[in-house]
């Protein structure tokens, strides 16, 4: 259309419109003339490296809408113009635009200002003057050095922005773009440089704030920790916005606690987590713990939760906190943003930001700001605080699922290392077995917080349930497999909404016994790594161990056991998958701290929690050692019985002198011969010979009489006329535990007393 301009220039002379008419008379495309100053376009570089023919003189127009853009259309008057630069729009960008636009000579020189007729003193006492000092350029050396690189550079302009001090003295610093570009006549002889000057002060106002903004979206809440997230905000936020930042957290939400409601009441102290900047004199350094003094802007905010923005020169409130108002004249601070951090109406603390010496002041437009960032920033810290609290709260489950001193045994030293971070859903067992064995377990929950510390408290419940049934180890994760399928099936059928709905149970587990008569461990697994076996000379192995289908896997397969004998000082480490690469491997960090099995146990685990690396995957993980020896030949008695009715007599004989010799009480004596004489008769009834009788004094008084018949035993409950039936019935009164096991030869029937504990 006629009316269409052929192209279309802002307030800072750069092009933003090119037509199609612009492109067949100047022969540029229109991403080529978009964004250049149009001196750059029509002055002659861009233009004659395109070879383009400027045509009739132009005319130059403001455009309707907003201010400061304007039209620029063919000179219907004019024949084909001569003149370089068109004249028409060097005069209107030199008499009408806002723009400062400057003609330089070679020398940078001021040759000619725009300006209007009211500004004809301002403009005169410019010409001449270097151009470095006419706008008060803070590096006038770098402001010299780009305008020289343009004046030698050909083609197109350049644009870069500098700080400059306000012409009416006014504190702060301005931002002035400055844009540069070579003028030359048609014989290509360099006129000048001309410049084009436009304060961009609020335009880079609005980017910083909107680049502080997008930091703490970006760069604020990417881990689950407080003090990590106060970090994050500081450095979102120095130097780019803030020369100061200043995080303060009240004290008992670093450690998980709920915030306090609003308003904070006197004298609830407040933790400085993070700070960061040019501070030279802190008052508070990070980590230290106090009320916030009443009668200043920081206890204002906290009142009313409303941001502020403090002029700090001569605060009125200085004395009532002398320390901080030393440090904020130490750090020659003018302006403070404070900003309460709060969420759902509670205060969790609040953010200070601060701006020294030549910085620009905060404005009124920056309280906005500071308000979403510090909303932002409290939905991250709170995120943060409620991870530590369900963190707590899963740990300290953990710990009260976990034995804290196991008891000893006969013939097994244990100790265990749990790593600092618990809520990993690792977890250990020390069960004691009947015939003076020893239950080792260790498992691992493949989740983490308060649902892996209830899962593993039911796997650990469950397998002492089931080792008191004397289950040999395959059996024993065949039915803790079966159990975990059946708590997946449950975790499966809770509402969509439950979260454990969309979270599989997942699990393994390792189990072995350990016998002090044979020195025989029996192990098996369940997903879980085999343990670690330590030779009384330091040589260590992984002890030949088939992997089981982990607990909840579809997988169905059985299990498989190991045995082997171990000598004398022997150790077995059961560890943490986490761990595994540590123990395996013949250098790794785990087994050299274990190749020392002379050293007490304890020291052992110190050592490994000394060598064992700093990283996220190793908290919580957890180490078990046994140390094992045989059992001490005094602590236990074996004979051979006839299978016959005299057996019983034989058995009371030998019982009642050998718990002499142990010095037991008459009690206890009397309990133990009616024990083994029921068991012995029970045996010659319904077993088949061989019969051997055993007597181990542990931490209570065994009697166990092993035959070689499969068939089991069974409490009945006798009528008052039958004369037989109450043999098992008198057992289970007089005995603490009893049971029966079972090998591949016979079955072991035994029962347990609980002695007096001996005097001190």
């Amino acid at each position: 259309m006629a009316d269409t301009p052929l192209m279309v220039v802002d307030s800072a002379g750069v092009v933003t419109g090119w037509s199609s008419r612009a492109e067949r008379r100047f022969g540029l495309t229109a991403a080529t003339a978009v964004g250049q100053h149009v001196m750059a376009v029509l002055g002659g570089g861009v233009l004659r490296e395109a070879g383009g023919d400027r045509g009739p003189a132009l005319r130059l127009q403001p455009l309707p809408g907003p201010e400061g853009v304007w039209g620029v259309w063919p000179d219907a008057s004019g024949g084909p113009g001569k003149d370089e630069v068109g004249p028409a729009v060097l005069e209107a960008l030199f008499t009408q635009s806002r723009v400062r636009v400057l003609a330089l000579d070679p020398q940078l020189r001021v040759m000619r200002v725009s300006g209007s007729s009211e500004d004809a003193e301002v403009v005169a006492r410019l010409r001449g003057r270097p151009f470095a000092e006419v706008c008060g350029f803070v590096d006038a050396e770098g402001v010299e050095a780009f305008v020289r690189e343009a004046l030698h550079a050909d083609g197109h302009g350049a644009e870069c922005s500098f700080r400059a001090r306000p012409a009416d003295g006014s504190a702060g610093l301005r931002i002035l773009s400055v844009s540069a570009f070579r003028l030359q006549d048609r014989q290509g002889e360099v006129l000048g440089v001309g410049v084009a000057v436009v304060d961009a002060t609020d335009r880079e106002r609005s980017k910083a704030r909107e680049a502080a903004l997008s930091s703490v979206r970006h760069g604020v809440g990417r881990t689950l920790d407080v003090e990590a997230t106060c970090h994050e905000l500081v450095d979102a936020l120095v130097p780019g916005y803030a020369d100061i930042a200043v995080v303060e957290v009240v004290d008992g939400v670093l450690r998980g606690e709920d915030p306090l409601p609003f308003p904070l009441a006197p004298g609830i102290p407040l933790r400085r987590a993070a700070a960061g900047g040019n501070r030279t004199d802190p008052a508070h350094p990070v980590g230290d713990v106090r009320a916030v003094a009443s009668g200043t802007p920081y206890a204002r905010v906290l009142s009313d939760l409303q941001p502020r923005l403090v002029p700090l020169k001569d605060a009125p409130w200085a004395s009532a906190d002398p320390a901080r108002a030393r440090s904020i004249r130490s750090s020659g601070a003018h302006t403070l943003l404070v900003a309460p951090l709060t969420l759902r109406g509670a205060i969790l603390g609040m953010v200070s930001l601060y701006r020294c010496n030549d910085s620009e002041p905060f404005r009124e437009e920056d309280l906005p700001v500071v308000s979403a960032l510090a909303s932002r920033s409290a939905l991250n810290i709170d995120n943060a605080r409620r991870y530590a609290h369900e963190h707590t709260i899963a740990s300290t489950l953990q710990r009260r699922l976990l034995p804290r001193n196991p008891a000893a045994r006969t013939g097994v030293e244990t100790a265990h290392l749990l790593m600092p971070g618990g809520g990993s859903g690792c977890w250990f067992d020390t069960i004691a077995l009947s015939g003076a064995r020893t239950g080792l377990v260790i498992g691992e929950v493949a989740e983490g917080g308060i649902h892996a510390a209830t899962t593993m408290g039911q796997l650990r419940t469950v397998v002492n349930a089931l080792a008191a049934l004397d289950l040999e180890p395959d059996e024993l994760l065949a039915r803790l497999y079966d159990t975990s399928r059946r708590l997946a099936r449950e975790r499966a059928e809770l509402p969509h909404s439950d979260p454990l709905h969309r979270s599989p149970l997942a699990a393994t587990c390792v189990y072995a016994t350990y016998d002090p008569f044979s020195r025989t461990c029996t192990v098996a697994s369940a997903g879980h790594p085999a343990p670690l076996v330590i030779g009384p000379d330091g040589s260590a192995a992984v002890a030949g161990l088939p992997e089981g289908p982990s607990l909840g896997s579809p997988e169905q397969a059985p299990f498989a056991t190991t045995s082997f004998t171990l000598s004398e000082g022997s150790m077995l480490a059961f560890y943490s998958r986490a761990m595994q690469s540590h123990a395996e491997s013949s250098s790794g960090a785990l087994r050299r701290a274990l190749t020392h099995p002379e050293r007490p146990l304890q020291e052992l685990c110190d050592a490994a929690a000394y060598t064992l690396p700093d990283t996220l995957d190793l908290q919580g993980a957890t180490l078990l050692l046994a140390r094992t020896q045989g059992m001490p030949a005094d602590r236990f008695a074996a004979w051979e019985l006839p299978h016959d009715k005299s057996a019983p007599a034989a058995a009371r004989r030998l019982t009642t002198r050998k718990l002499a010799d142990w010095n037991l009480d008459e009690d206890a004596r009397y309990a133990a011969e009616l024990i083994v004489s029921e068991l012995v008769t029970n045996a010659v009834r319904y077993g088949s010979p061989p019969l051997e009788l055993r007597l181990i004094l542990d931490r209570g008084l065994t009697c166990e009489i092993r035959d070689t018949s499969p068939v089991a035993p069974h409490l009945r409950h006798a009528r008052t006329v039958d004369e037989g039936g109450r043999g098992l019935f008198i057992i289970s009164q007089l005995a603490s535990h009893w049971g029966a096991r079972y090998a591949p030869d016979g079955k072991t029937v035994w029962a347990e007393q609980t002695l007096p504990p001996e005097p001190a």
